[in-house]
């Protein structure tokens, strides 16, 4: 499989000359029939890496109450669309449907529209959401185009840091585009440098400055999101909440990494078999937000959101009747989802919101 996709990248190498950074991510991520998310669930222990949903139901739990807040604050609106970019396995959504039934009336206005391009993923979804039993049967859609106008409460949790990235290197000449070339006989993919321009497209004001050797990464495609969302928002109401890894500040780094099986991998090794993420510019995000007519809020650390939000008190709930092992899994995945060493500070949550509303649950 893996050589299957080695095969059509060299290809389009030989044909057109290097790629992208961010083409190369496309094609790893995304090929219909070699790319990593269009052919296998990577979530979990079994598979490459696990996400906060699969951590602890706590998580969806109180994001489910987050969304149902910030749907009364918006006038409790009938239909609102209720929105998740890259489902995962449906967990996310599923844990949320159940907590947010505690507020009369939210589950029944939220219409379900879940952005997902994997069939596989698409059918574990719709597996494991059917078990939620919504009063409304969810919708897939390729992109955010696909979901209707109208009010809308947006989740995206572990989604911008998979959307490709284009990588600059400052050099003695300037700065020069990292391209993913063939290397020496044809067989392996390396990267390579652009001659170099006297400043790239959409490189940040703060690093252009930078010292000879550092990188620079910029996404245009988590732009072109923030900016669709951004724009949804201001133009027919609502919030979107977005919680994934990265910095608060635009600055210098390489950031591009691989994980396959748990453990950090060559990011131009075995295309296709291993996940490519990089780090979320969260200043950027904010400022692409705001561009659009948005007002953003944070990024504050996981940790502190979900703890705002009352994950304290939910794990006390969850104590109360747990086993011995149960109460020693609760505290473990409260400390993973918060701790400092764990996801709790690399880990950031940004809300975007209509300017209308107040400030949203766990911002304020």
């Amino acid at each position: 499989m893996a050589g299957g996709l080695l095969d059509v990248l060299l290809g389009r190498i030989a044909l057109g000359g290097p790629l992208t950074v961010a083409d190369y991510m496309a094609e790893a991520l995304g090929h219909p029939r070699f790319g990593y998310y269009a052919t296998r669930d990577p979530f979990g222990a079994a598979g490459d890496f696990v996400t906060a949903p699969e951590v602890s139901q706590m998580f969806g739990e109180l994001i489910g109450l987050w969304g149902a807040v910030v749907w009364q604050a918006m006038g409790r609106p009938d239909p609102v669309r209720w929105v998740e970019l890259g489902p995962g396995r449906g967990t996310l959504m599923a844990d949320a449907i159940r907590a947010s039934r505690t507020v009369p009336g939210f589950v029944e206005a939220a219409r379900l529209h879940l952005v997902e391009t994997s069939p596989v993923l698409r059918r574990i979804q719709a597996a494991t959401l059917a078990k939620a039993a919504p009063p409304h049967p969810p919708l897939w859609h390729a992109d955010l185009s696909g979901v209707p106008d109208g009010p809308m409460i947006l989740v995206a949790n572990e989604f911008l840091d998979a959307l490709p990235i284009r990588q600059f290197e400052r050099t003695a000449a300037g700065w020069c585009e990292r391209l993913v070339a063939a290397g020496p006989g044809g067989d392996r993919l390396i990267f390579v440098l652009s001659p170099p321009s006297r400043r790239p497209p959409l490189l940040p004001a703060a690093v252009i400055d930078a010292p000879v050797g550092a990188i620079a990464e910029v996404s245009p495609a988590v732009i072109g999101v923030i900016d669709a969302i951004g724009r949804r928002l201001a133009g027919t109401g609502g919030a979107a909440l977005i919680v994934d890894y990265g910095h608060p500040r635009s600055a210098p780094g390489d950031t591009l990494q691989a994980v396959r099986g748990h453990a950090y991998h060559d990011p131009l090794a075995d295309p296709g078999q291993a996940d490519l993420t990089a780090h979320v510019d969260f200043e950027a995000v904010a400022r692409a937000a705001g561009e659009a007519g948005a007002r953003p809020f944070g990024p504050i650390g996981q940790g502190l959101f979900l703890e705002r939000l009352g994950l304290g008190a939910r794990a006390d709930a969850l104590l109360a009747g747990a086993s011995p092992a149960q109460a020693d899994a609760i505290r473990a995945a409260r400390h993973r989802l918060t701790a400092a060493g764990e996801m709790g500070t690399l880990f950031k949550a940004v809300s975007l919101q209509h300017p209308g509303l107040p400030p949203p649950p766990g911002f304020a």
